[in-house]
């Protein structure tokens, strides 16, 4: 694609077969590389919108085919009867009339909510094509505030998302609104409530299985000694799932027989508040996948793909070095999953001054068997006459007693 050259405030006229100048300032080409690379990562920052703007569509169509279908239904009613009066024609018609006008502002509603989701997609596609050289390091920097955004998200800090979000005029660009969706969900299983759940499963169609709701349900029922009610929910919502569950309906059912308080393993483990729990981690589950979103908070995963080259099993020793970002506990559970790094060659650090030994810099070896670099030995031996001090041993020597080692 052909662009048009943007005048640069020069009156001179250029010679448009010269060549271009090497001189000029311009990213690395590996830099350039590794930031396209980076852009094509961005499947989630698109997917979310997309996958929003497609719920919604398919919530107002389903909408209007159940109003038209009830009001196509009560004409042909009226229709068909025959002892109907003029009053009575013209009251059956009218709350049909009505009923349309509802569903007019709901469609329109309805118009409005897509047209802003279809403006979000459109804000994201536009940022990505700004992804280009000229505006890298800004670019960048929104990027590392939409993963913070991300994470708060992920982790129930929505005032302070917002916060960030707004203060960074990126609101189009972070997927606020879903989540907040899934926290009156969350907060509604953390609350023992199972309701906004099944219906969040109606509406979408999940794999969250409502089969596990309605155990819950159930046992919350028996917790509460209400037994009678108990069984008639079963026989309304538990018995349709008989022939596809029947060892787990049966494990349950024996609840009836014992109270919350029950020592009994098999079925005090039944009763324990980790239940709700389990469905609230299968919740995110199944809304992450919705989304298309990755189950880790992208903060961790990219945070990972750093630590995944900077692990060896020299970070979990004790004596790893604080400037190892693997020295601090919190990077260590992180990397714990991790493969070591593959190093085909060995890269030498000097403990005094964590510099890399080379050629330019040897490394030398005391008598005691440990390595220094050579700038770090002068250094030394220019403060204390000629005396080298191990700081690992305090074993002092001359620098003439030193050896020089050869990298090969």
């Amino acid at each position: 694609m052909e662009m048009d050259s943007l005048p640069n405030g020069n009156s001179a006229v250029s010679n448009p077969n010269s060549a271009p100048d090497p001189t000029a300032s311009a990213p690395p080409s590996s830099k350039l590389n590794h930031f396209a690379d980076s852009v094509k990562l961005e499947h989630q920052f698109l997917r979310v919108p997309f996958e929003h703007y497609k719920k919604t569509i398919r919530t107002n169509h389903r909408v209007f085919e159940k109003e038209v279908s009830a009001v196509i239904s009560g004409v042909a009613e009226a229709a068909d009867r025959n002892d109907m009066s003029r009053d009575e024609a013209v009251s059956h018609l009218s709350s049909l009339v009505s009923r349309l006008q509802g569903l007019k502002r709901k469609l329109e509603e309805g118009s409005r909510v897509e047209h802003l989701q279809a403006q979000r997609c459109r804000a994201r596609l536009n940022h990505l094509e700004l992804a280009d050289a000229e505006n890298m390091f800004e670019w960048n920097n929104m990027k590392v505030k939409r993963i913070l955004v991300d994470y708060m998200l992920r982790m129930s800090y929505y005032d302070t998302a917002l916060k960030l979000a707004e203060s960074s005029n990126m609101q189009d660009l972070v997927d606020i609104e879903v989540f907040q969706e899934a926290k009156k969900v969350i907060d509604a299983l953390q609350n023992k409530e199972v309701t906004p759940a099944l219906v969040w499963c109606a509406e979408n169609k999940s794999r969250l299985k409502k089969f596990k709701l309605r155990l819950q349900e159930f046992i919350e029922l028996v917790r509460a000694e209400n037994n009678l009610r108990a069984i008639t929910y079963a026989r309304k919502y538990l018995a349709p799932w008989g022939s596809s569950h029947m060892k787990e309906l049966q494990r349950v059912f024996v609840t009836l027989a014992y109270k919350s308080t029950t020592e009994c393993s098999t079925y005090k483990v039944l009763f324990e508040p980790k239940q709700w729990d389990y469905l609230v981690d299968q919740f995110k589950q199944e809304f992450c996948k919705l989304y298309g979103m990755t189950l880790e908070p992208l903060l961790n995963i990219y945070l990972q793909a750093g630590l995944s080259a900077l692990k060896t099993p020299y970070c979990y020793e004790d004596d790893c070095t604080k400037e190892d970002p693997l020295s601090q506990e919190n990077f260590r559970k992180l990397a714990l999953s991790l493969p070591y790094s593959k190093q085909h060659h060995s890269k030498l650090v000097c403990y005094i001054t964590k510099e890399l030994m080379d050629t330019e810099n040897p490394p030398q070896v005391l008598p005691n068997g440990y390595v220094y670099s050579t700038k770090a030995l002068e250094d030394m031996a220019k403060k204390n006459n000629g005396k080298i001090t191990c700081p690992r041993t305090g074993y002092i020597c001359n620098f003439k007693d030193l050896v020089k080692a050869y990298i090969s």
